[in-house]
């Protein structure tokens, strides 16, 4: 049982564009009375998921309790970002109830999980659970899940192809260490779609694990938060890819930051990130936009080809109306200048 003198955290872990934010956004609008606190570890310069949380803070997780890290996975800053950051939520009065941590949609999960073994914060703190969040289209697809022996037949008849692509390699791992798997979007995936996703969770998985169906991150709190996992007391029935590794890095991915003018029509802008995702196999872009004549900022959003937006708030006087996406790709499909054609600037 865990110890109650410890604050818990739960770990929100998952691939690009699957629903952490959201979920987050739910959790923070049905907190039950508690007071909660998030982390959220961006990839790239712009900290668009930490700002679409600020700007739904509520009294349970007011905005001073929402601390955006942008300098990289928080395994790999341990000592610089991670401690200091638990530190100074533990610091707050009053002091969270629970703490929520989104990270990056490359991380792997499990030497996150290792930075809370810390002397400074292991004796305060315990990882609650880690949540799995898992786009069940994509997961019915194969692109995150692909089958072991079709992949060694292409491995056999084309030397190039590895056995693995790193972005299975990134779910794999969130699956190995999550305690549930939250399964989004299965509107999209229908219901074939949906138990394909489970049998590959199911292949995956090291042990049992509970998946569960959700729409637009709306899960009662109480499943999710209050597990008691000690997660860190247990790595070792959490392996990973890179158990044995000294370190681990993200170099098979990377993100460029593009600037752009005020935009004419949003369907322009979303017709061109769905031909820049299609042609240089963009795998995400998030980020937000101005558009002239219109005083609300557009938030974008895309996963793949699937682009969605949205106006969420009205510019701020002081604040520069300018376009600012974040591009996410495999390290070798980044090119900002031919991004930058596509898009327009």
């Amino acid at each position: 049982m865990t110890d109650l003198s410890k604050l818990p955290v739960t770990v929100i872990t998952g691939f690009l564009g699957a629903g952490k934010t959201t979920l987050i956004r739910h959790l923070m609008q049905n907190a039950d009375g508690r007071r909660l606190a998030v982390v959220v570890n961006e990839f790239g310069d712009v900290g668009v998921d930490g700002d679409i949380l600020k700007s739904c803070a509520l009294p349970d997780c007011p905005e001073e309790n929402i601390v955006e890290l942008a300098n990289g996975c928080l395994c790999c800053t341990v000592a610089d970002e991670f401690i200091p950051t638990i530190e100074a939520l533990l610091a707050l009065d009053p002091r969270p109830d629970h703490i929520l941590i989104e990270t990056s949609g490359l991380a792997l999960p499990k030497p996150l999980l290792k930075a809370f073994d810390w002397p400074d914060i292991r004796s305060r703190i315990t990882v609650d659970g880690v949540i799995a969040v898992a786009d069940a289209e994509a997961v019915a697809a194969g692109r995150f899940a692909p089958d072991i022996a079709a992949i060694d037949a292409q491995r056999a008849a084309d030397d190039s192809l590895d056995h693995e692509t790193p972005l299975s390699e990134v779910f794999e791992d969130q699956i190995s260490c999550a305690d549930i798997v939250l399964l989004t979007k299965p509107d999209l995936a229908g219901p074939e779609g949906v138990a394909t996703a489970r049998a590959a969770i199911a292949a995956e998985a090291p042990r049992p694990l509970p998946v569960i169906e959700v729409a637009e991150g709306a899960v009662d709190p109480r499943v999710i938060l209050g597990l008691g996992a000690a997660a860190e007391d247990d790595l070792h029935a959490r392996p990973s890819h890179h158990d044995g590794a000294d370190d681990h890095d993200h170099e098979d991915f990377d993100s460029v930051v593009i600037e752009l003018p005020e935009q004419a029509d949003p369907a322009i802008l979303a017709g061109r990130i769905e031909t820049l995702a299609r042609k240089q196999n963009i795998l995400r872009v998030k980020g937000h936009a101005a558009v002239a004549g219109k005083p609300m900022r557009l938030l974008v959003q895309a996963v793949g080809a699937r682009v969605r937006h949205q106006y969420d708030r009205p510019w701020a006087p002081d604040e520069p109306r300018v376009t600012r996406l974040v591009i996410i790709a495999e390290h070798d499909d980044i090119d900002e200048g031919a991004i930058r054609a596509a898009l327009g600037g």
